[in-house]
């Protein structure tokens, strides 16, 4: 209970301000790439639900072409807006790096449930909602468990199980496993719930 309710902020807090240090010359190499390929801002911000349903705004990579009208929802690499260099970024997950900043505030930890969309929250069973009793995080069980492979139900029931079992140990576990599953691919790792 210790490590949950102090040492994962602190933990986080620490780490943050680290890796912030260390990806800093990456995202802005990626960023100019962005910016090379596709006109608009580098950054994408969104609305999202965190902990104890709170809203903040996420910042990624942006990683398509700039659509005013596009339907929030899930994209795949094959859909059509998502840029050559966008492929990439999200292949290797580097258009999640800014949200080191987002985990540096506070919004989000390193390891917990991912932040939802508000529609997705709206619609969620009230079992899943479980899930928001800690921190969203850069990466989760479902992440290294298949991630966009599951269905939302089995990635839901993977962030309730993470909520029951908080622990350093755990969170090790997942930091761990998240860089083989950025080097490997998320469909190696898939594992039903």
């Amino acid at each position: 209970m210790m490590y949950r309710n102090w040492l994962k902020r602190a933990f986080d807090l620490c780490v943050s301000v680290l890796l912030i240090m260390l990806v800093f010359p990456l995202v802005a190499i990626s960023a100019i790439l962005i910016m090379a390929s596709s006109p608009g801002n580098p950054l994408f911000m969104q609305r999202r639900v965190g902990r104890n349903g709170k809203v903040f705004e996420i910042y990624k990579l942006r990683t398509m072409t700039v659509n005013k009208e596009r339907e929030f929802g899930q994209t795949r690499a094959d859909d059509p807006e998502v840029l050559f260099i966008g492929k990439f970024l999200r292949r290797l997950k580097i258009d999640e790096l800014p949200q080191i900043i987002n985990v540096f505030l506070g919004h989000m930890s390193l390891v917990g449930p991912r932040p939802c969309l508000e529609v997705t929250h709206d619609g969620m069973p009230e079992w899943a909602r479980e899930r928001f009793n800690v921190r969203p995080g850069l990466t989760g069980l479902a992440q290294i468990n298949g991630n966009i492979e599951l269905t939302w139900e089995q990635r839901w029931r993977y962030d309730v199980e993470y909520v029951r079992s908080v622990s350093l140990f755990q969170d090790m576990r997942i930091l761990a496993k998240t860089a083989l599953v950025v080097l490997l691919g998320e469909g190696r790792f898939r594992r039903e719930i």
